[in-house]
């Protein structure tokens, strides 16, 4: 199996310092997104730390890592993030070991100095063996699967928009209060442990994974992802126009985008770009972006 990947971050057109961070290891099918919170300089720190403690792990991790039974910290299964608890592969495991012991350290150092205290940062990641895709995040930076035409997400954001959501208690984010809209449940390096939410999902060539911080999902409509997808099928064209878009619509945050392919076949790729050709001169559609709410 072989990976290509592509890489773009941007703070934007209001911040004044970029505080999100990420980590592209296509060799090893490895690959991190992180976005900083708690006050600059600290969540530029606090994101860094994260993408550092995860590499030194992941270089220094047994052949398993995580616990013996193959649970997460939160004891979700493997398939989803309910009450089933099948065990993880091995690399599934070693990328969750990997988030909670880069977890703990964010906190220590946060602990340790009053200019970091409350520093923080959202995670996601994906390691990619065996055609599985480990995913694992805490926060609201999210991961999305494109195949066969369609973008499904494989996160659900820690926020308090999505758990009201959830339990019914409202029937869109944009109907809460705007202070309210961003509120975080769940970062890393909050507290001294965290849930970290991890699934697994079958990967095949022509396949797309996509990590993004929340700079891209504020910004730009998930049918507006799709159509990058739909009209690029190259890892980095794909990412500059993302980032380009969000900053189109007001570049309310940094921005950071990841995007993995799965290599198909030379036939598949030919006819693939065939079928996207016809589908353009279909529609003649191209990236809309969306103001933040």
């Amino acid at each position: 199996m072989r990976l290509r990947a592509g890489a773009a971050t941007d703070v934007g057109r209001v911040r004044r310092l970029n505080e999100d961070a990420y980590m592209l290891r296509a060799a090893d099918g490895l690959f991190v997104v992180c976005d900083g919170m708690g006050g600059a300089p600290a969540g530029e720190v606090a994101s860094q730390l994260a993408i550092d403690a995860i590499v030194r792990q992941v270089n220094d991790g047994g052949p398993t890592g995580g616990s013996p039974d193959g649970r997460g910290s939160n004891g979700h299964g493997a398939a989803d993030v309910g009450d089933r608890a099948a065990s993880y592969l091995p690399h599934t495991r070693r990328l969750l070991e990997a988030l909670r012991q880069s977890n703990a350290f964010v906190y220590e150092q946060a602990q340790a100095s009053l200019e970091r205290a409350g520093m923080g940062t959202t995670v996601v990641g994906t390691w990619i063996r065996e055609h599985v895709a480990g995913v694992a995040h805490v926060g609201d930076s999210r991961a999305y699967l494109w195949r066969d035409e369609r973008l499904e997400a494989l996160t659900r954001d820690h926020s308090l928009a999505e758990a009201h959501l959830e339990a019914g208690l409202v029937e869109s984010a944009e109907s809460m209060p705007p202070e309210q809209q961003g509120v975080l449940v769940r970062v890393l390096g909050r507290e001294p442990e965290v849930d970290v939410d991890v699934r697994e999902v079958p990967v095949q060539p022509g396949d797309y994974v996509l990590l993004c911080s929340d700079g891209l999902t504020r910004m730009v409509e998930e049918e507006a992802l799709a159509s990058a997808f739909r009209e690029l099928r190259e890892p980095q064209a794909i990412c500059d126009r993302l980032v380009a878009a969000a900053n189109r619509a007001g570049g309310a945050d940094n921005v950071t985008v990841v995007v993995v392919h799965v290599v198909a076949s030379w036939w598949r790729r030919l006819i693939d770009r065939r079928t996207r050709k016809t589908s353009r001169e279909r529609r003649g559609d191209d990236v809309q972006a969306h103001p933040a709410v």
